[in-house]
């Protein structure tokens, strides 16, 4: 489990595992939690990961969908398919980390 920080200080810990589920966060902490919990991802050998937003009005999913176009570290992403979550999650690939450059 890594501890994230939020917009409130509020320190909430979450299992790396490659699946960030994003219900129990607040719109306003995605821009600083989905950069952080794809650097811990990248120190621990996790290049593919499943971030999921739910289906809703599509409000989340283009805030992190946003987030990941700026993200250096991020090769590439997509919708996932009907098993991992359809369109109510985002399949993120990963860069992985260069050995000149550690984390």
């Amino acid at each position: 489990m890594e501890s994230v920080g939020s917009e409130s200080d509020e320190v909430v810990e979450i299992a790396v595992d490659g699946v960030l589920d994003l219900h129990t966060f607040q719109p306003a902490e995605i821009k600083r939690l989905l950069p952080e919990y794809i650097r811990l991802c990248r120190t621990l050998g996790i290049h593919e990961v499943r971030i999921i937003h739910g289906k809703g009005k599509g409000v989340l999913r283009r805030l992190v969908h946003s987030v990941l176009e700026k993200e250096p570290s991020v090769r590439a992403f997509r919708l996932a398919d009907e098993q991992a979550g359809s369109w109510g999650a985002t399949l993120v690939d990963l860069r992985p980390v260069e050995t000149s450059q550690k984390m």
